[in-house]
């Protein structure tokens, strides 16, 4: 005899009752093994506009494509010397936990090479995943004199001093370094150059539309962010071994200007040193599930970053090369060397 549509409703309905208690209990229990599955948050250690925003908005989109039932990705501000704020909070315990990421860049490993980051060693944090990476860009205001790189390099030539760099950090940082080669490969003492300090690229392509900076040595994602939002600003050089494509296209590179700068900028996250190790491989399994997913090329290309994605040993080896690397160079600028 047929059960009655109503009677098998009531079946039904009464079956998931009697369920949803085991697969709540069973979600709750894998988000509490698993940070990766639980409510997180991604620390942006600058404001807003520069390239960790975006580290922290693709983390959070590639999380949830991977992973759509898991909380969003909550993204917090902490800036404060492009970096050194929030490595000071993670290295000391004053900020973190399993559910803290933190966004990191090539600049933020060129401030550990030099001590920047008060008396931390890199093992002072656990290095999750290198997500991809950007390029420098030598960037002008859309109207500004100077057309192509040789015109600003012949401009430093002549006087280093009547060229303003305005970018994200303060003498030593990646983008002081950036401008300080630039004057170099014009021939002039990288001393006698001008750089305004900004707290992250925002602010500085701020300062570029409003013309009270004449130069941004920062990356191709925040500017090509800021264009995109109608900033008034062009893009002279990418400083990538080769030209890039997207939305790079037709940008030369330094190289092909005659200028031998060349600085890729690799953008990732790490996590407090004092999380246990189950935290550690439960978010480097995400990133590497989150990064080797179908859609995430594609993602990553509209966060304005190109492939570059590490985790584990292999990332914490390219950490430790970089750092070393970093140092020679800041020797050969003659940046002192902040020791713990």
């Amino acid at each position: 005899m047929p059960i009655p549509f109503a009677t098998r409703r009531h079946a039904l309905s009464a079956l998931s009752a009697l369920l949803m208690p085991g697969i709540a209990r069973t979600a709750m229990a894998q988000s509490t093994t698993d940070p990766s599955l639980a409510a997180a948050e991604c620390v942006i250690p600058a404001k807003a506009g520069g390239g960790f925003d975006l580290t922290c908005a693709l983390a959070r989109d590639a999380l949830q494509a991977v992973r759509p039932v898991r909380p969003p990705l909550g993204l917090r501000y902490l800036p404060g010397g492009i970096g050194a704020v929030a490595f000071d909070r993670i290295a000391t315990g004053r900020l973190g936990g399993p559910g803290t990421l933190v966004a990191f860049s090539s600049g933020s490993l060129l401030n550990l090479a030099q001590g920047r980051f008060g008396p931390h060693a890199p093992a002072a944090v656990r290095w999750i995943a290198a997500l991809g990476t950007d390029y420098g860009v030598i960037a002008v205001h859309r109207d500004s004199p100077y057309r192509q790189l040789q015109d600003l390099v012949a401009a430093l030539r002549q006087d280093p001093s009547r060229v303003a760099f305005g970018a994200g950090g303060t003498v030593g940082s990646q983008d002081w370094v950036k401008a300080a080669l630039l004057a170099r490969a014009a021939g002039r003492d990288h001393r006698a150059m001008r750089f305004v300090s900004f707290e992250g690229g925002g602010d500085a392509l701020g300062a570029l539309q409003g013309r009270h900076v004449d130069a941004f040595p920062g990356d191709a994602a925040e500017a090509l962010q800021a264009i995109a939002g109608g900033a008034a600003v062009r893009l002279l050089a990418v400083l990538s071994q080769a030209r890039l494509g997207g939305a790079l296209d037709g940008v030369p590179t330094a190289r092909e200007q005659g200028v031998d700068i060349v600085w890729p900028t690799v953008r990732g996250l790490y996590l407090s040193a004092n999380v246990p190790d189950a935290a550690v491989r439960a978010w480097t399994a995400a990133f590497v599930e989150a990064t080797a997913a179908p859609g995430y090329a594609a993602l990553r290309e509209r966060h304005g970053l190109y492939p570059f994605a590490l985790t584990g040993a292999a990332l914490d080896d390219y950490v430790q090369a970089r750092i070393q690397a970093y140092r020679q160079l800041a020797e050969e600028l003659g940046l002192r060397r902040w020791k713990p």
